[in-house]
């Protein structure tokens, strides 16, 4: 399968470069992806030949660009399996669906002695939000907790979500742990006592099949930039039946049906929850970035990052003095893969493998209370997508080894 995938490679004009003397190894993929030439190419021909602002003009462009942009949506919703197309809000990204969630919805639901629950391993996107909701009406946060491996621990589960929870809200994948959390038996926990579940699935999309219906998700939030999409674009997936409990968060431009001078009508969703001129070419850049993982296949994708993480993971946990975060077993986790070296700050280690070509991330990851859990203050990174080879898996691990033995005895 790795070797399947190399063919995508080249459709990557930004990998064919060199850094610091040494050719390009991406492999910083959980904070953003690079993009295939067609996503930048769809992306220059509607600003070339189509570009107008939607859903207001009469005119050719404006009815082009209109279709398009509907298009994309229309591609969202079969992506990720939803049930009809007016349950695609399209947004900024991961961090504006949450915050929207957890500000307009939140308070339509949640009162002083309500419980909202989450997990120590989120994002700060989907765990401040959250923070402030219960400090607004009065709630409790509560927290599920984690098992010695980085995994959900599912007997807290059953304890932690109860008569007073309202809202449980979990990434579908971890952005530091690499952990594959059990959503469909979350949701039924929580449905069962007549709360709703929220996803943050920005480390989840990219990577693998995902069928909200299936899941039984209330929402489910992701962003364009992190599957080969341009920044700036991302989606709310809600239920139908919620999303029409969910007061607007703009209001202006687009989401009017009528304004008279002391009150306003909206329209029905989903532009109801969309004012303002959206971001057209964002959502047709992301509708090309579906095409062009469809065309792939997420189960190729999926089978290929694991394959890489089967390579990787035995020769880092072979490295004396290097500790993984999150389970040991590649059939257990993502393409994620979190590290420290002993006696070296991860920023330096990073540093030291960017001079090699090697892009890391470095830092908390936007995940303080989740580094506080592992006790450390922050840890380095290598995140897998189609376009990494086995030869980059080879180059990250032998630049580990030569960081090593620069910064324990001074010779490369």
């Amino acid at each position: 399968m790795v070797n399947q995938l190399n063919d995508y490679r080249c459709d990557f004009p930004i990998l064919d470069q060199i850094v610091n003397d040494e050719p390009l190894v991406y492999l910083d993929n959980a904070a953003t992806t690079q993009k295939p030439q067609a996503v930048i190419d769809r992306l220059v021909a509607y600003y070339q030949n189509d570009n107008a602002n939607v859903h207001r003009g009469v005119h050719t462009l404006a009815e082009r660009a209109t279709a398009q942009y509907e298009a994309a949506r229309t591609k969202v919703q079969n992506f990720i399996h939803a049930a009809v197309s007016a349950e695609v809000i399209l947004t900024k990204g991961t961090t504006q669906s949450l915050n929207w969630v957890a500000g307009s919805f939140g308070p339509t639901v949640v009162e002083a002695g309500d419980e909202i629950v989450i997990s120590v391993m989120e994002h700060h996107s989907n765990l401040v939000p959250w923070q402030q909701l219960a400090q607004k009406t009065g709630a409790k946060l509560r927290y599920i907790d984690l098992l010695p491996n980085g995994q959900l621990d599912l007997e807290s589960a059953r304890q932690v979500i109860g008569p007073k929870t309202k809202i449980v809200s979990l990434a579908h994948a971890s952005n530091v742990l690499g952990v594959i959390n059990p959503i469909k038996t979350i949701a039924a926990l929580v449905h069962a006592q007549g709360g709703y579940m929220v996803v943050d699935g920005a480390q989840a999309v990219p990577h693998m099949t995902v069928d909200v219906q299936a899941l039984d998700a209330d929402f489910y939030a992701f962003s364009g930039h992190k599957m080969l999409g341009p920044t700036g674009i991302g989606v709310l997936y809600g239920k139908q039946t919620v999303l029409e409990q969910m007061p607007p968060v703009e209001y202006g431009g687009e989401m009017i049906d009528f304004v008279g001078l002391q009150s306003a009508t909206f329209k029905e969703l989903p532009w109801r929850l969309e004012g303002g001129t959206p971001n057209i070419a964002g959502a047709i850049g992301l509708g090309a970035a579906i095409d062009y993982l469809t065309q792939i296949g997420m189960d190729h994708i999926q089978a290929h990052e694991q394959a890489l993480v089967t390579m990787a993971l035995p020769k880092l946990q072979a490295i004396d003095g290097l500790t993984i975060y999150g389970p040991q077993d590649a059939a257990q986790r993502t393409g994620v893969i979190a590290f420290n070296l002993d006696n070296l700050h991860p920023h330096d280690l990073a540093t030291a493998l960017d001079m090699e070509g090697v892009a890391v991330r470095a830092g908390h990851h936007c995940a303080q209370p989740l580094m506080q859990w592992l006790k450390v203050a922050a840890t380095a990174r290598a995140s897998f997508y189609l376009y990494n080879t086995e030869a980059d898996v080879e180059t990250f691990v032998t630049a580990i080894q030569a960081a090593k033995e620069f910064f324990q005895n001074g010779t490369l």
